[in-house]
């Protein structure tokens, strides 16, 4: 079995800076660490592998010290590493972003399960993993808190809701995006530790994937950031006092004057 793992560098800090231009986040010179949500994905890859057998590749899109991440992922127990980097991919929203990713993941070739975090600490918009499984035309199930079982043609899964969970059987290859409930991430071995750091990252550029130049980066982003600010902090509110009843009429006049 081929799992992929999507996974994204993120700034591990919350004085993070923004261009003044194009409005994305600067990212050089600011320490990165692998998303949180995505470790979980990683952990859940690594454990179908033991459990079925097959190999984990792992792919990010990314500057070039995002191969930091990638060598942490093989680290973990994941076999093949690919960044996915070129300068044309700057400032791509999310639909940019899983239409890149896609073309990376075609250029692998067969590939049985993608898993994703459920989203980025740095965006929270959990938009990339839906846009990957839109852009290759496959079944996705996202909020996955344990796959149940899976083989080269099923998988059926709990995806977790407000309520409770769902239990939904899927076609293969699909993509789930997982949620920090399905399981508890592991701590590099030593012998993971040094097959990383001798680790051979291979690097891909928009030309290599094929990609559409007018579908990358800012160009084929339909979505731009236009302005960021600081939201004003909202006055306290007013306080009633008193005999219940008589607070319950004095609320009921100030909303009558609020609606009308």
């Amino acid at each position: 079995m081929h799992i992929v793992v999507c996974i994204k560098q993120v700034p591990n800090t919350t004085d993070v800076k923004i261009d003044p231009v194009t409005n994305t986040l600067i990212r050089d010179g600011v320490e990165s660490v692998i998303n949180p949500f995505d470790t979980y994905a990683i952990e859940e890859a690594v454990r179908l592998k033991e459990r079925v057998g097959g190999k984990v590749t792992v792919i990010t899109m990314g500057p070039p010290q995002a191969e930091n991440a990638l060598k942490e992922a093989i680290s973990l127990g994941c076999d093949e590493a690919i960044l996915v980097s070129d300068r044309s991919f700057a400032g791509s929203d999310t639909w940019a972003t899983s239409y890149t990713l896609s073309c990376a993941i075609k250029k692998l070739g067969a590939f049985d399960v993608i898993i994703c975090g459920k989203q980025a600490s740095d965006g929270d918009t959990a938009q990339v993993g839906p846009g990957i499984s839109t852009h290759l035309d496959i079944p996705q199930v996202t909020y996955v808190k344990k796959i149940e079982e899976i083989s080269d043609n099923r998988a059926k899964v709990e995806r977790m809701t407000e309520e409770g969970y769902d239990i939904i059987e899927t076609p293969v290859p699909c993509l789930f995006t997982v949620v920090k409930e399905i399981n508890t991430p592991r701590i590099p071995s030593l012998k993971g530790m040094m097959r990383a750091k001798s680790a051979k990252i291979t690097r891909w550029t928009a030309e290599d994937i094929e990609a559409d130049p007018k579908s990358i980066g800012l160009d084929g982003s339909p979505t731009r950031v236009v302005k960021i600010f600081t939201p004003q902090p909202r006055k306290g509110g007013e306080i009633l006092k008193g005999d219940p009843v008589d607070v319950a009429k004095e609320l009921a006049e100030l909303l009558k004057d609020i609606v009308i």
